[in-house]
């Protein structure tokens, strides 16, 4: 995984002072596009929505162009499908990101859940899962949600 990483940022970004720190946030890009995915796929329908919506949010979130935006999705995407459980990617983000940074991006992915309008029951096992692996209490799951359905 880490060189593929290494391979597409090194393409698409500017090099940054400590390639042990760039490394490691890339890895952590993956990491969140990779649970964006796979609560996109929860329902077994990949839209077109739900793409432009996972794109909007790494351009936003993560300062990126659509280009590689686009690009980052698709690694994203190859590692999601290789890996065995969810585990690699919450851990990576519950040991990098402070308790603001977890319930932002569980709000973002409430909010692409709520991308087409309606909560399939997969979906929410997921994040429920998602915010357990990622040591948020339920209560801030429900304040993320209740934001994501303030913004729709």
């Amino acid at each position: 995984m880490r060189d593929s990483i290494r391979r597409f940022f090194a393409r698409s970004m500017k090099p940054a002072d400590s390639v042990v720190e760039e490394d490691n946030r890339y890895r952590i890009h993956v990491a969140a596009c990779a649970l964006m995915l796979e609560l996109a796929y929860a329902d077994d329908h990949f839209s077109d929505l739900e793409r432009s919506q996972i794109e909007a949010v790494l351009q936003r979130h993560f300062a990126l162009d659509e280009e590689t935006a686009r690009s980052l999705i698709e690694l994203a995407e190859s590692e999601r499908r290789t890996s065995i459980d969810l585990y690699q990617f919450t851990s990576l983000i519950r040991d990098n990101y402070d308790l603001g940074q977890k319930t932002l991006l569980a709000e973002i992915l409430w909010g692409l859940i709520l991308t087409d309008g309606r909560i399939a029951q997969h979906e929410g096992y997921i994040l429920r899962k998602i915010g357990n692996l990622l040591d948020l209490e339920p209560g801030y799951l429900s304040q993320a949600r209740a934001r994501a359905e303030t913004r729709e």
